[in-house]
């Protein structure tokens, strides 16, 4: 499998063969939701193996920038993705990925989706610092269990 080379802005724009613009870093940004509710999960990142993978498998995988590794999300966990859809922008520097969850969440920290705060916008402004509220208020999962023996992904 290969991606089309970026000829013109007409083919990229609206051509029918892939041609992703992938940033410097190899990379192209990849929003992932629940294909039955549209919520979104996570935002990851994919490079062009990652990327070939999941189109060869319909299972989700992820460039991690902080491992610097390729990620087969649910290797680990066994909460994998698997993708019902796979849609591309006008451009092709960001992808839409539809999964159905075979699990009860996508965050390693233990919640449905890594999207469960939000900024609190009624209550920020001034000199303080912005709050946060939550939007999922129980864990799907234990993380610590789960994830036991993997180094934290977060990265100071």
């Amino acid at each position: 499998m290969r991606f089309a080379d970026r000829e013109s802005v007409e083919q990229v724009e609206i051509g029918l063969e892939l041609a992703p613009k992938f940033d410097a870093d190899g990379l192209v940004p990849v929003v992932t939701t629940d294909a039955a509710s549209g919520a979104v999960l996570m935002l990851g990142w994919m490079n062009a193996e990652a990327l070939r993978r999941t189109i060869e498998t319909r299972l989700a995988h992820y460039w991690s920038r902080s491992r610097q590794a390729l990620w087969h999300k649910g290797a680990h966990s066994g909460f994998f993705q698997h993708v019902e859809a796979l849609l591309v922008d006008d451009d092709q520097d960001a992808l839409i990925l539809q999964v159905r969850l075979e699990g009860p969440g996508s965050c390693h920290v233990g919640y449905r989706s890594c999207f469960y705060r939000a900024i609190d916008l009624d209550a920020a402004g001034g000199g303080g610092v912005v709050p946060l509220r939550m939007t999922e208020t129980e864990k799907a999962f234990d993380a610590d269990t789960v994830y036991a023996g993997l180094e934290n992904p977060t990265r100071l």
